[in-house]
């Protein structure tokens, strides 16, 4: 007979993903913000595994005269990427964000943004989602915090681990 932790460990090995997901937010509370986020990624997504530490940067892509705060989560579940792609823009959207991007196109301030960074070793580009993130292994404000729980992890495509893409990228 298995035990109940073998049969929860086979579980989350087989049936579930873990996910890395990306935080932002540079108006209102943003720590809250950020807090509730992670709170509704655990209920309407699944089990956060890790949480980094709330960093502070600039705005990347536009000019902004209000600081980021960004974290990164690690979050274990049975949807698909498109499924929590689909329910990440609907917390959003719940938290008060309606939109990234002004008239123009070009990127706004927000109190949150949410990115799907990867997805264990899986490789997806379609019009809807690109994973690994495009721009993932450009970005410190991302690698920074996957650094803090996720070092090892290896981007499937450059082959590199999150520190060593760090490196690179803080070099």
């Amino acid at each position: 007979m298995q035990h109940k932790t073998s049969r929860t460990a086979y579980y989350n090995r087989y049936f579930m993903k873990l996910f890395y997901i990306g935080l932002g937010s540079n108006i209102g509370n943003r720590e809250l913000i950020l807090k509730q986020a992670i709170d509704l990624l655990s209920e309407r997504i699944g089990v956060v595994e890790a949480c980094s530490s709330m960093y502070e940067t600039q705005a990347d892509g536009f000019d902004s005269d209000n600081l980021f705060m960004n974290a990164v989560v690690a979050v274990r579940s049975t949807m698909s990427p498109h499924e929590l792609l689909s329910e990440t823009h609907r917390i959003e959207i719940d938290l008060g964000c309606t939109t990234h991007r002004n008239a123009d196109g070009t990127y706004c301030d927000r109190s949150l943004d949410i990115d799907i960074i990867a997805c264990e070793d899986m490789v997806c580009n379609d019009d809807l989602l690109v994973l690994p993130h495009p721009r993932m292994h450009q970005r410190l404000f991302v690698l920074a915090p996957l650094c803090e729980i996720a070092p090892q992890w290896e981007h499937p495509i450059l082959h590199l681990t999150a520190a060593q893409l760090r490196a690179i990228v803080e070099a």
